[in-house]
């Protein structure tokens, strides 16, 4: 299990000293297959801090491009949340009956149809997926379509056949955010900006993932169809709200150890998508916490993250 602890670090370093670090922990904790967790705690910050300067120390790309990278794909894997089980029933023909609350119908048959929903040929997660894929392996270009096919099926959503209404009718939740559905195009829209600025600027230089990185999306798609858990689901609501604090103590690590702005991008494109939502739906808004606390938990987190990028970089010049 120790070993794991090992893919927080870049892959230099695992080379480097990975056998050290283990050696390190088996004698420090003769017996255990796991750390205690204040020593995980820190093995993790320390991981995030040294693929955070070795991001920094990667001059193929300008900071900002790789800021807007990471916050189209973070919005890409927003879009994709609600839609996790409906992906999921697709691809492996199951028809989740009475589970597919917020759906009048998730099953996969292209002629297969709902009481009064009309005929769809393809589930409309398919395309933030298709969108996130591309955008792991740097290939805007196709992350690109996919997402103006985004704007268009939530423009049309009353005429169009090809998605029908699932998923763009029904409720999408994103953590403490309004619902979300196809039908506001600025979550659509804000994410094929992103994809139409990386296309322009030279996708040769973007960052290319390993497809190991898809393995986090799989996993959730399984428990999502597999255990029939919806966007609408308390457990999924508290499990996202902790990988969205777990995320932004990342990125403050990450600001903290480099004093760099690229991370600063990301927060401040899915505060201003959460917020928008709240502000045009108050009715729609979860209520799981005060309209006003839930407002300063989305902004907090820009001025804290710039002030640390700008106290970081104050260090380094008197260093």
């Amino acid at each position: 299990m120790n070993r794991l602890l090992l893919a927080a670090y870049p892959e230099p370093y695992r080379s480097r000293q990975g056998e050290e670090l283990l050696a390190c922990l088996a004698e420090a904790y003769p017996g255990r297959s796991w750390p205690p967790p204040r020593e995980v705690v820190a093995l993790a910050r320390a991981g995030v801090r040294a693929r955070a300067r070795a991001v920094v120390d990667d001059t193929a790309r300008p900071w900002w491009l790789d800021g807007v990278h990471l916050a189209a794909l973070v919005l890409a894997a927003l879009a994709l949340v609600p839609y996790l089980q409906d992906v999921w029933h697709w691809a492996l023909h199951i028809d989740p009956g009475r589970h597919a609350i917020a759906f009048h119908f998730s099953g996969w048959y292209p002629w297969a149809q709902g009481p009064g929903t009309r005929t769809r040929l393809l589930p409309y997660g398919l395309l933030p997926l298709v969108c996130l894929v591309a955008l792991v392996r740097g290939k805007p270009w196709i992350a690109l379509p996919a997402a103006a096919t985004m704007i268009y099926a939530g423009a049309t959503f009353t005429s169009t056949t090809l998605f029908g209404d699932e998923g763009k009718a029904g409720l999408g939740y994103y953590g403490l955010g309004a619902p979300i559905t196809a039908r506001d195009l600025v979550l659509s829209g804000t994410l094929c900006t992103a994809c139409a600025v990386l296309a322009a600027c030279g996708p040769g230089r973007l960052r290319r993932h390993s497809y190991r990185w898809l393995a986090p999306v799989a996993l959730a798609m399984f428990m999502a169809g597999g255990l029939h858990i919806v966007s609408l689901s308390p457990v999924f609501q508290r499990g996202l709200f902790a990988l969205e604090v777990t995320a932004l103590i990342a990125a403050w690590v990450a600001t903290a150890a480099t004093g760099d702005y690229r991370w600063l991008i990301p927060v401040a494109a899915v505060a201003f998508v959460r917020i928008q939502a709240i502000v045009s739906r108050p009715n729609g808004f979860m209520q799981s916490l005060p309209d006003l606390v839930v407002l300063l938990l989305l902004i907090a987190p820009l001025p804290v993250l710039a002030i640390t990028a700008q106290r970081r970089q104050s260090q380094a010049l008197l260093e």
